[in-house]
């Protein structure tokens, strides 16, 4: 098939949502010819060893300039809830790139364009052609929990108002697709209860488990915590927040030699001063995240907020590293608390978790040993690629059987 795929952001082995585009693209480009065009920030327009890698993935890419994070972004945020129009759902669709979809569009002839997101799903497309939407995230979903979670008022009446707004225009995007694409079968049960008709599938995230492996079991630090994921995200934001206040101290005063990384790009100040607490580090942007997986004995995820499935346990667990996470954190992932990784939603038995775990090894390493297996049969990126490819000949069958015989 010829695919166009769009995508707000850079696919990379790195970076959440990236992270899955990338492998995505990868898979997709192994029986397909695909087209690729990003709407790519200022550091990523410049990102020439990635962007090369991507030509070679791509028959055709094209990166339009579009800085998402403007220094407005509150006001904005505020005019768009008070007129009554989505701000997430607008913040993605520029003319620039409408004028390129429509100039590609009508020299190539597209089996389907797949968009690696709802919130990028608003373009204008040729009269016939076939769409399919990755939803990495319930859009909608992310927000009301935020509205629920959240104690700042203007944070929490926003997220209500743009909750609701985005509900209206995720739910009539996502109709107007032949396939949607969702991380786990709690998402999809959850969006059919929304679009009964629709086709939904379910293409989980993955882990690059060649990469992500404890090569060296020596490298271990005693004591050591880390938690990984970008850290201009807010959930990321609330959950290292959370923990620094409510589990850090307890544990810092129970195993004085303990320390604790938080590893990810673009923290804010709030996350930067937590490096003024005894044994923290916050190291911003890294080269390679498997080296600092590699270091740690425990890994965390205590997310309050969220939907999807998380990267970072995946990872982890790929690292053959004890997880200690929450019922949201590790949603919609095949884990057994106790067998793969520690669940412990209340801070008290969180911290608890972590400090059992950072003083039991033999514990440590039955969960390592497990979550590695886990990710081996069920998580590595060619075993979701293969489920893609499975889903796009299902459903895009008649198409492919008819090019395949006339040679179109």
């Amino acid at each position: 098939m010829n695919i166009l795929m769009i995508t707000a952001g850079l696919p990379c082995s790195v970076g959440g949502a990236n992270t899955r585009n990338f492998h995505l693209l990868k898979t997709l480009s192994q029986k397909h010819k695909v087209s690729l065009l990003v709407l790519a920030n200022d550091a990523e327009m410049n990102e020439i060893d990635k962007i090369s890698s991507l030509n070679e993935l791509a028959s055709f890419i094209q990166l339009i300039p579009s800085d998402l994070h403007n220094r407005f972004k509150r006001l904005a945020q505020l005019i768009s809830a008070v007129s009554g129009r989505s701000y997430f759902l607008n913040l993605f669709i520029i003319p620039e790139m409408q004028t390129m979809m429509d100039a590609i569009c009508s020299h190539h002839q597209f089996d389907l364009v797949l968009f690696e997101s709802v919130l990028v799903a608003g373009y204008r497309l040729p009269a016939g052609m076939k769409m399919v939407i990755d939803q990495h995230n319930i859009e909608h979903e992310l927000l009301e929990r935020t509205f629920k979670h959240e104690k700042a008022f203007l944070r929490k009446w926003f997220s209500w108002r743009e909750s609701r707004l985005l509900k209206r225009g995720e739910i009539e995007r996502c109709r107007k697709a032949q396939v949607v694409l969702v991380t786990s079968e709690r998402e999809r049960s959850a969006l059919k209860r929304l679009l009964p008709k629709q086709q939904v599938e379910v293409i989980p995230n993955g882990v690059d488990i060649a990469t992500f492996i404890q090569r060296d079991p020596a490298q271990e630090i005693a004591h050591r915590i880390i938690f990984t994921g970008r850290m201009d995200y807010y959930p990321n934001i609330d959950a290292v927040l959370f923990f620094a206040r409510e589990c850090w101290p307890q544990i810092h005063s129970q195993v004085p030699g303990a320390s604790w990384q938080i590893v990810g790009k673009d923290p804010p100040r709030e996350v930067r001063d937590l490096a003024e607490l005894p044994g923290i580090t916050v190291t911003g942007t890294v080269p390679d995240v498997t080296s600092y997986l590699a270091s740690a004995a425990v890994a965390i995820a205590p997310l309050q907020i969220g939907s999807g499935t998380r990267l970072k346990i995946l990872e982890a667990l790929a690292m053959q590293k004890a997880v200690v996470t929450t019922s949201q954190g590790c949603e919609g992932l095949s884990v057994t608390s106790g067998e793969h990784l520690i669940v412990a939603d209340q801070a008290q038995k969180f911290t608890q978790a972590v400090v059992d775990l950072m003083q039991d090894s033999q514990k440590r390493n039955a969960l390592g040993y497990a979550g590695r297996k886990l990710v081996e049969t069920e998580y590595s990126w060619e075993h979701c690629g293969n489920r893609l490819l499975e889903v796009l000949k299902a459903n895009f069958k008649e198409r492919e059987e008819y090019a395949s015989t006339t040679g179109a």
